[in-house]
């Protein structure tokens, strides 16, 4: 189970809708705990993809490790990565599941015509060949 905390929601869900209609994508900071994810701070990161951006995101390797050391100086975690689809359901596309991670919780904001319609968050299988959705608890 993931919980976002109000003011990391605030960032992740402004970060979707500033850069609507194209995907945002941002990490995720706070506390792993077993199975209990607690997500306190949301860094909004740069779609570095060199493409059009409506339908893909993409994220620099220093820009990840720059929230990774910003989270250990806070004494946090990198819990996971979030991103938007603009005008989509929030789901885990095989690019997601090609590009994931299968230590870190995905966040997939669904963003309808400019405005959040819901969320969801998965976990990617070590293989990367299936992702499993997670519960996931953010204010609305």
């Amino acid at each position: 189970m993931i919980k976002i905390e109000q003011a990391a929601w605030d960032v992740m869900v402004s970060h979707a809708r500033t850069t609507y209609p194209n995907e945002c994508c941002g990490a995720m900071l706070g506390s792993v705990d077993g199975d209990q994810k607690a997500v306190q701070v949301a860094v909004a990161l740069e779609n570095a993809f060199a493409g059009a951006q409506g339908a893909f995101y993409q994220l620099r390797p220093e820009d990840l490790i720059k929230a990774d050391a910003e989270a250990r100086r806070q004494g946090m975690d990198l819990v996971g990565i979030f991103h938007s689809h603009p005008d989509c359901d929030a789901y885990f596309s095989k690019t997601d599941l090609e590009n994931s991670c299968p230590w870190y919780s995905f966040v997939v904001l669904s963003i309808q015509k400019g405005e959040f319609h819901h969320a969801n968050s998965f976990l990617p299988d070590p293989d990367q060949t299936v992702a499993v959705q997670e519960e996931l608890q953010h204010p609305r």
